[in-house]
């Protein structure tokens, strides 16, 4: 997914789960997924979401 699509779903994914949230880069694109279940590579990460904060 793009970057600006990839940056609305992270943050509506962490508001409406209220869990933090990692938006990563993935290939050609981007991924999102909650910050507990991403285990992959730290360089690959763009951006974390808190709800809290």
């Amino acid at each position: 997914m793009s970057l600006s699509l990839a940056q609305r779903s992270a943050w509506s994914l962490a508001k409406t789960l209220m869990v933090c949230v990692t938006l990563f880069k993935a290939g050609p694109g981007f991924g999102v997924m909650p910050s507990s279940e991403f285990d992959g590579d730290p360089e690959s990460i763009v951006h974390e979401y808190d709800p809290w904060a």
